[in-house]
């Protein structure tokens, strides 16, 4: 069994999810009272919000090297990202602190492959929908993504920071969303990916008459079949 390295607080809302799915995960693969081995490395949010409002990416990224190094040396021997955004770095990461990253736009589209689907919609922060990090990984798997307008991309990013970063979940807010992917759907949208690890706080599939791809169920699963490969 691997050491997982958790890199989370972005937001602790998410992180908590984060450990309960694996935990949950790893339970139900091993019985009794296993429940694997995890590292937890929170952030300061509003550092990493800092700095984005800045545009300073690199200020961002060296927050992630350092919370990577500090769980490499605590016996971490993988490395989870608790955040779609932060996979912009993944690579960079993998490559400078020599732990694998278990990707978690490479685990979804996995998830999106095996249900057969070739075009999906995209939510997520701004950097997710707008920025070709996660999209390009999709293509590599044949999924073609499509993402809201400008007016809903602002109105799913804003309410990603000023609500369900803060657990602060509104019904206002999921029938906003839920219009979105309503939109995204006419648009030849085959199914959509919770692309920030806040969303399914908000939205499930019930919710939904399409596949919905929970990123943070779908990430911790693959964290766990890392783990225990």
């Amino acid at each position: 069994m691997k050491i997982l390295g958790l890199i989370g607080g972005i937001s602790w809302i998410s992180t908590i999810d984060y450990y309960r799915q694996i935990s949950l995960g790893f339970n139900e693969k091993l019985g009794g009272s296993d429940f694997g081995k995890c590292i937890i490395y929170s952030l300061n949010y509003q550092e990493v919000i800092n700095n984005s409002n800045k545009g300073d990416l690199e200020a961002n990224y060296q927050i992630i090297q350092d919370a990577a190094i500090n769980l490499k040396f605590a016996g971490a021997k993988a490395l989870l990202l608790c955040a779609n955004t932060l996979h912009m770095f993944a690579d960079r990461l993998e490559e400078t602190v020599k732990l694998p990253v278990v990707h978690i736009a490479k685990a979804t589209a996995v998830e999106i492959n095996k249900q057969g689907l070739k075009k999906v919609g995209l939510l997520g922060t701004k950097a997710t929908m707008e920025m070709d990090f996660y999209k390009d990984v999709l293509k590599k798997y044949g999924i073609e993504s499509i993402i809201p307008d400008e007016v809903d991309r602002n109105f799913v990013h804003e309410k990603i920071f000023s609500e369900l970063g803060k657990d602060i979940l509104k019904e206002e807010t999921k029938a906003g969303y839920l219009s979105v992917i309503n939109k995204l759907l006419n648009k030849g949208a085959e199914g959509v990916i919770l692309g920030c690890t806040e969303i399914p706080l908000l939205i499930k599939q019930s919710d939904c008459t399409c596949p919905v791809f929970d990123t943070t169920v779908i990430h911790s699963k693959a964290a766990v079949e890392f783990a225990l490969s």
